[in-house]
């Protein structure tokens, strides 16, 4: 931590329920996150003074709905990668001096589209000048691009791309919570409808409605919380393209690449550090995508790693064990849920317990390969 101080993650909660929730607007779902992240910190609104989530409704009606005047502000939104930024950007506002206690919030009506905003490309853009007209509209056909192109030179199986479905089905199983727990075999996802070649219903992501927050402190604070700090030992972030045509490389993420490179050095680790893994997965290639990125295979091995049951339980690296995107929940931004399961593998509260972790690290997708965002998360400090 090169002898800064060190910041923790001091509560995180999500909403009661993830799903299908057409009785929520956007903002109750940022609220209720928000108080049952507070509730799990020992805290009262009161004891807020930052605040951080994306722009829709943003920060400072989140703000108001819950009676918080804050000192410190961030609308960053950048995706479903958007809240791990704001843990880092909260870590240096702590460390700043800017704020003492931070609580950044999601809530997303993902499928019962309560308030939200239309999803629209503007003609005027590059991206709807350029990709739109070529059929390329939103996350299933633009994300093939880079995909076909991977398996191209890579080689990379429609069974292997399937197998990723069915480990983090496995760990959904586990998770009461989770949307689908039904056991799935690679012919289950291979025999399900075709979406967008090459994707399957079952490699797509879910589509739902839900909410989390995190409280943020410093941890010289860590005995004032009735839960043991997550320590934030590393951070990075970075951005690509906002069009997926302009990728540097079709089969690899830059963005997570850079990223991870500088989470993993401020926390002074490397791979054979890390216990427990979360890759965001809108789709079932952004978890090879990301584990090529961070090291933890070659270049066009991690299909075989997943495919060998390294992810899955009982695996040398656990990886979304609260079934993800594609079994657990997906409300359109996913980050949140990444960083809330990593905190309760550290805390050991976890559904399905990923042995017994030290480190947990978050890696988040903004966009289509657009943003990364990289949390490396420690049980104690480095």
């Amino acid at each position: 931590m090169s002898g800064r101080p060190g910041v923790i993650i001091a509560g995180a909660a999500e909403t009661d329920q993830v799903g299908k929730l057409p009785g929520h607007s956007e903002l109750q779902l940022h609220t209720e996150g928000a108080l049952n992240a507070v509730a799990d910190a020992g805290l009262r609104l009161r004891d807020i003074d930052g605040i951080a989530t994306v722009a829709s409704p943003g920060p400072v009606q989140v703000a108001h709905a819950l009676g918080i005047t804050p000192d410190w502000i961030d609308g960053t939104g950048v995706g479903g990668t958007s809240f791990l930024l704001h843990v880092r950007h909260a870590v240096a506002a702590i460390r700043a001096g800017y704020a003492k206690t931070v609580l950044i919030t999601h809530g997303q009506s993902g499928r019962s589209r309560v308030g939200a905003a239309p999803f629209r490309i503007p003609p005027s853009s590059p991206m709807g000048q350029f990709e739109a007209p070529y059929g390329t509209f939103g996350p299933t056909t633009t994300f093939t691009i880079p995909l076909l192109r991977y398996m191209k030179e890579h080689g990379l199986t429609h069974e292997q791309l399937a197998y990723v479905a069915v480990a983090q089905r496995r760990w959904a199983a586990k998770n009461p919570r989770a949307a689908f727990r039904d056991p799935i075999t690679v012919e289950d996802v291979l025999a399900s409808r075709l979406v967008a070649y090459p994707f399957h219903l079952l490699e797509c992501c879910l589509v739902t409605d839900g909410g989390g927050a995190l409280v943020i402190a410093s941890a010289e604070r860590a005995a004032e919380f009735p839960k043991p700090g997550v320590h934030i030992l590393g951070t990075g972030e970075s951005s690509e393209t906002p069009m997926i045509s302009q990728m540097v490389d079709f089969t690899e993420s830059q963005a997570f690449r850079l990223a991870g490179q500088a989470a993993f050095a401020e926390a002074g680790i490397g791979v054979a550090d890390v216990d427990h893994l979360m890759i965001y997965d809108a789709f079932a290639h952004v978890p090879i995508y990301g584990l090529e990125a961070l090291g933890f295979t070659g270049r066009g091995e991690a299909g075989a790693f997943i495919a060998d049951g390294n992810t899955g339980p009982g695996g040398s690296l656990p990886l979304n064990t609260n079934g993800g995107g594609l079994s657990y929940t997906h409300t359109g931004m996913d980050g949140m849920f990444a960083i809330t399961e990593g905190v309760r593998q550290l805390r050991g509260e976890a559904a399905a317990p990923a042995g017994d972790p030290q480190i947990s690290v978050i890696l988040g997708n903004g966009g289509m390969f657009a943003t990364a965002g990289v949390l490396v998360l420690g049980r104690r400090p480095r």
